[in-house]
């Protein structure tokens, strides 16, 4: 594990640092800081205005190598790049499923005419995707989804309903897991991962209002809803194995932003502390300390699993993090709240909304669901990486 950075990345740094500080100013500078959990309603047309920015300068899936449109940055800079992106207080992306999610998906198992249909929209920042998995029966057991998908012609027929389904309101297309043989067992060897247009008839989208005021997710309702034929990733009936691509490629890069972001977030806590004078608490002052271990536990349990990044399997410190930052996360909320005392329970006026640390208590209550439920989580624990005897399923 290396946590150093050379002459050469320490540059790259100064190089991503300027470029945002330059370019979140004028018409982007009401988006700084905005649009992350809890916040994704806020100025949206001006984040996807933002998101083709970032294309037209180069400045997205800098991990990519330069065959698919990338920079090919190494390791090393592409976390240097998340960071400073936080540290810049960048905007949340609209095109993070795309880019983070997709995009790897299609590079490692599409065919060379979906890498050239598919790749340059998320470059340029022009196509927002959004993820079609869970289901109301079949939320973190991915194998038991019930999405039927029939091939008529030269195309899949789609019926069936996804829950959970973040930016789907604004996304210009999904991909979507079906069943396409419903009489195969085990049942993961029956679904496919299909890449399906967003606007068209057969889809309904009814958003689901949060506790924050916002509707990240949505119901998504396929009632005949089409793909092309050839829009399959992987093989058909492949499809688990596609999903669990997808699912380990979350665990990238990108990860060790997302903590920078978390530090933004105790630092909120910490001013918060020191203005209404609880960090003289020595309570409060061993949580605030506490927070901030977990904190780098993360960064270098991170920087760990992403030197074993080539390996084809989850490392074992891959299956501990989401379970780990999703309770960490929970936490901190909950400190933000004990910090402001009072104060966390009024809106400071007219239009009453949500403060950045309220809205970081309420959005952190689905933490430990989203994802991978912490139950979920502790199952793949025992079983892939201690080796214990699998929980019994049906089919």
């Amino acid at each position: 594990m290396n946590i150093r950075f050379s002459e050469q990345d320490e540059a790259f740094r100064r190089e991503i640092a300027g470029w945002l500080a330059d370019n979140l100013t004028g018409e982007f500078a009401v988006v700084r800081g905005r649009g992350g959990p809890g916040d994704e309603h806020a100025f949206v047309d001006e984040r996807k205005a933002w998101e083709q920015h970032l294309g037209r300068h180069g400045w997205t899936c800098v991990g990519w190598s330069e065959e698919h449109g990338g920079r090919g940055l190494s390791l090393n800079q592409q976390v240097i790049y998340h960071e400073e992106y936080a540290r810049a207080d960048g905007p949340g992306r609209v095109g993070y499923i795309g880019e983070n999610l997709l995009g790897p998906t299609i590079i490692a198992f599409g065919t060379e005419a979906q890498q050239r249909r598919f790749l340059p929209g998320i470059v340029e920042g022009r196509e927002i995707w959004c993820q079609g998995y869970s289901e109301p029966n079949a939320g973190s057991d991915l194998a038991n989804v019930q999405t039927r998908a029939v091939l008529e012609g030269d195309e899949w027929r789609i019926t069936g309903q996804k829950l959970w389904t973040s930016w789907a309101q604004w996304a210009d297309w999904c991909f979507v897991l079906c069943r396409t043989d419903p009489d195969a067992r085990p049942l993961q060897r029956g679904i496919s991962c299909l890449l399906v247009p967003m606007h068209q008839d057969g889809i309904e989208i009814r958003p689901i209002v949060q506790i924050t005021g916002d509707s990240e997710f949505s119901e998504v309702f396929y009632d005949g809803a089409r793909a092309a034929a050839d829009d399959v990733v992987g093989e058909v009936n492949g499809g688990w194995n596609v999903a669990r691509g997808t699912l380990a490629f979350e665990r990238g890069a990108s990860t060790l932003g997302q903590q920078l972001a978390f530090q933004n977030e105790l630092d909120a806590i910490i001013e918060a502390a020191r203005a209404n004078g609880r960090i003289a608490e020595p309570q409060i002052r061993d949580r605030l300390a506490q927070a901030w271990i977990g904190l780098r536990i993360q960064r270098y349990n991170a920087l760990r699993m992403l030197s074993r990044a080539e390996q084809p399997e989850l490392s074992r410190e891959a299956m501990i993090t989401k379970i780990f930052w999703a309770t960490w996360h929970r936490s901190l909320g909950k400190l933000a709240m004990d910090v402001l005392g009072a104060q966390a329970e009024i809106t400071d006026g007219g239009p009453y909304q949500l403060s950045r640390l309220q809205r970081l208590f309420l959005f952190t209550r689905s933490d430990t669901i989203y994802a991978g439920s912490n139950e979920i989580q502790r199952n793949i624990i025992a079983e892939r990486a201690l080796g214990l005897p699998r929980e019994p399923r049906s089919g």
